[in-house]
């Protein structure tokens, strides 16, 4: 999971992964989510304190799965170079 702090000052869960702001990423386990907030971790990584709802956000985010992402597939085509 990733939480960010935007430009504005604002902190949130990121679930897209592409909100600009300063990042910073907790596995999505009960228990990495306790490390991350305990002794202010994850609060230092973001230069910022966390308000207790966003704590609460996130150890709610943590026991939901995760959403699936669609499977990318991408071809690269290699032309062969040949020295004259």
């Amino acid at each position: 999971m990733r939480v960010v702090r935007t430009p504005a000052g604002d902190v949130r869960v990121d679930v897209t992964g592409k909100v600009s702001g300063r990042g910073a990423y907790v596995c999505p386990d009960g228990a990495c989510v306790d490390r991350g907030l305990g002794g202010g971790r994850l609060a230092g990584a973001l230069a910022q304190p966390l308000a207790e709802d966003l704590a609460e956000l996130l150890r709610q985010a943590s026991v939901r799965p995760a959403p699936s992402r669609p499977l990318v597939v991408r071809r690269i085509s290699l032309k062969e170079q040949r020295q004259q």
